[in-house]
């Protein structure tokens, strides 16, 4: 069984879903944003719960889906812990074993095309209900494969590390030849030659590859000395790619922007005015607040919320209500005082921005300043009642993390 492989024409990037056949719990490597309802579809049709949404890197050249697919599907985001993606649940490094039902997915650092780039490798395995096939059997690209290879198939996911017949730049965004050429040459090469190569892009409409044909035949690697790969990597003369300045920062918090919502940069002085609390703000506003050290700010979610959905590094947790029951927190007043023993000014967030009126209506009635956040954390349902679309600190692109 392939991974299912999913392409994005204007970026030319390959998305993978791999899945568990028996558990049906699936992962999904590199989406693209403008592919979300394509990839819920597939995950859909194919009756598979996503367990993981993982990046190979923080990439230059169109923005994930990742932080939406956590949203919407209750996935745990994974990155690498060398590209600065702070969102992400897992900070992956070398050696790391993501599973997803009875399957493994090993990671491999392979750095050159960002410092923090990593591959991951696929060692399919075994089901009880496979009979080993007795003849000789041909793989994708012609390599003849033993009947008891075929049913532990090899795969390596190689972002923009390897790529077909050539591999990641390295002029850009911590990039480095000689370090490129190691990972491919001493991590990558080193897998069995039968192992199918599944690329982060390809311009000229491939699919795969084998790190045999590789290893033997791409340009840039074949026959190449460090030095001479070096040399040829420093004089390509590439173009800067055309959406970096957007996409990496964006990356960098799982797919969602500074701008989105169109908020960025309004004066925290015109905080509106509000019966029965000191006003409402925006999340960009109460993030500068917070940088600047002008205020406290208080997560008034359940547990439950802040463990599953993600937090605001830096917050005070002081849950309004909590399960079960969604009863009334006894010990709310005194998880608001001791969250400004020296009377600073309380930011209150909840999932939208309705629980957060009712705490700051009662953090002002303890005689504290108390503002509400618009939107909350997770932001306003839409007319299709879905949250993350309209407002909110998520939607902003403001710092959060998952558990």
């Amino acid at each position: 069984m392939n991974p299912t492989q999913l392409f994005d024409p204007p970026s030319c990037s390959y998305t993978y879903i791999l899945f568990d056949e028996d558990s049906r719990e699936a992962l999904i490597i590199d989406p693209v944003d403008e592919q979300l309802e394509r990839d819920l579809a597939t995950l859909q049709r194919l009756g598979l719960t996503l367990k993981w949404a993982v990046e190979t890197h923080a990439h230059a050249d169109h923005v994930t889906s990742a932080a939406r697919l956590a949203e919407l599907t209750g996935a745990r985001l994974a990155a690498p812990a060398g590209c600065d993606i702070g969102t992400a649940a897992v900070q992956l490094k070398d050696g790391d074993v993501l599973e997803f039902g009875r399957e493994r997915l090993r990671v491999l650092h392979t750095p050159g095309h960002t410092a923090g780039s990593v591959s991951f490798y696929w060692q399919r395995a075994p089901h009880e209900h496979e009979e080993p096939p007795s003849e000789v059997a041909q793989t994708p690209l012609g390599h003849q494969m033993r009947p008891d290879q075929r049913h532990d198939d090899r795969h390596v996911f190689t972002g923009d590390t390897l790529l077909i017949q050539g591999c990641g730049r390295t002029d850009f965004q911590s990039g480095d030849a000689g370090a490129l050429y190691d990972s491919i040459t001493t991590q990558l090469f080193s897998l069995p030659d039968t192992t199918i190569v599944w690329p982060g892009h390809d311009y000229h409409g491939r699919a795969q590859s084998t790190i045999g044909a590789e290893k033997a035949t791409n340009p840039r690697l074949a026959g190449k000395t460090r030095e001479e790969f070096i040399a040829l990597m420093n004089a390509l003369d590439l173009p800067k790619p055309r959406r970096i300045d957007e996409a990496v920062p964006a990356n960098q918090r799982s797919g969602l922007r500074q701008d989105a919502g169109g908020e960025a940069g309004v004066d925290a002085a015109a905080a509106g005015s509000a019966s029965g609390y000191a006003g409402d703000i925006t999340p960009q506003q109460a993030h500068e607040r917070l940088e600047a050290g002008a205020a406290v700010l208080v997560d008034v979610r359940t547990d439950a919320e802040r463990e599953w959905v993600g937090f605001v590094p830096g917050a005070v947790a002081a849950a309004w209500k909590q399960w079960p029951g969604m009863a009334l927190n006894p010990d709310f007043d005194a998880q608001l005082r001791a969250a400004a023993p020296s009377g600073q000014p309380l930011m209150l967030l909840c999932r939208s921005g309705v629980r957060s009126i009712a705490a700051a209506k009662r953090a002002t009635e303890l005689g504290l300043v108390a503002y509400n956040i618009l939107g909350g954390f997770e932001g306003e349902p839409d007319e299709h009642a879905q949250r993350g679309r309209k407002n909110g600190w998520r939607h902003a692109g403001l710092p959060w993390r998952q558990n």
